[in-house]
């Protein structure tokens, strides 16, 4: 069976290198990087393949153009409406998204260089340590459109920030800005724009040239608590994003997006 370089293996997701520190860019810049199903597909593989990767070390996880990304992509919720055997193979990938960034043993790094929004909020906040650009804003925006926000911020959210400031914004969906989540201790840094990638590599670097594996059991450590909360609710959390993926709000919000109007909620 022919194997091909870590750099090919991928459609919607760039793979670079820069000694031992390996980028991987979301890259669906026309569509702000939103997940559609090849991306979300991509997703679920390949922080398993840089596992395994012998050449990296430290791995950085960023968005093409002018977002990090934001979240899923409303035509492809669309077809999951209409075919609802999809969200099967979705909420498959979630978890393997969520298990494969909190297992990998390699330090993960967030370049936020835009908006994170929805899944692009949890890609980021599955990272390690998160810098953001100042111009970036952050939030789970799910039940905007009907949603349960079940691909793991209601996991996240609360280790982070605390469960009342969690629940706040989870079910309100609103967006903050990156000064802010820095502030609530969301993430770890803001810089300027023009700084961003400096910062971040500076960072790397000295990852880099720290004591590997000790930095990567380390980090193996902080996370085994994260990863048992996780796996207690990532289960459920995607039942009942699935349950709503049939609700009559969802529809409302996925159609009213794609006309550019204000959706009109029911209840129902």
């Amino acid at each position: 069976m022919k194997t091909y370089p870590l750099e090919e293996r991928y459609e919607t997701l760039k793979i670079s290198r820069d000694g031992r520190k390996l980028t991987i860019t979301m890259n669906r810049p026309d569509f702000l990087n939103a997940a559609d199903t090849v991306l979300h597909e991509e997703l679920a593989h390949v922080f398993y393949d840089v596992a395994v990767d012998p050449d990296s070390d430290i791995i950085i996880l960023t968005g093409a153009g002018r977002a990090f990304s934001a979240g899923g992509d409303i035509p492809w919720m669309r077809d999951a409406i209409a075919k609802p055997e999809m969200f099967e193979q979705t909420a498959r990938e979630a978890k393997r998204i969520a298990f494969s960034m909190l297992e990998l043993e390699k330090p993960l790094i967030a370049k936020v260089n835009g908006h994170a929004t929805g899944l692009g909020a949890t890609l980021a906040l599955l990272c390690d340590v998160i810098f953001a650009s100042s111009r970036a804003k952050i939030g789970d925006p799910h039940v905007s459109i009907g949603f349960v926000a079940g691909d793991g911020g209601p996991a996240l959210w609360p280790q982070l920030i605390g469960y009342a400031r969690a629940k706040e914004y989870l079910m309100t969906g609103d967006l903050m800005p990156a000064t802010e989540a820095e502030r609530i201790g969301l993430i770890n840094h803001v810089v300027e724009p023009e700084e961003l990638d400096a910062r971040v590599d500076a960072f790397a670097d000295k990852l880099a040239n720290g004591a590997t594996k000790a930095i990567r059991w380390t980090k193996t450590l902080a996370n085994l608590e994260l990863r048992r909360i996780v796996g207690a609710v990532m289960d459920p959390g995607v039942a009942y994003e699935a349950l709503s993926n049939n609700t009559a709000d969802h529809r409302e919000a996925v159609e009213a997006f794609l006309a550019k109007r204000q959706p009109v909620f029911t209840g129902k």
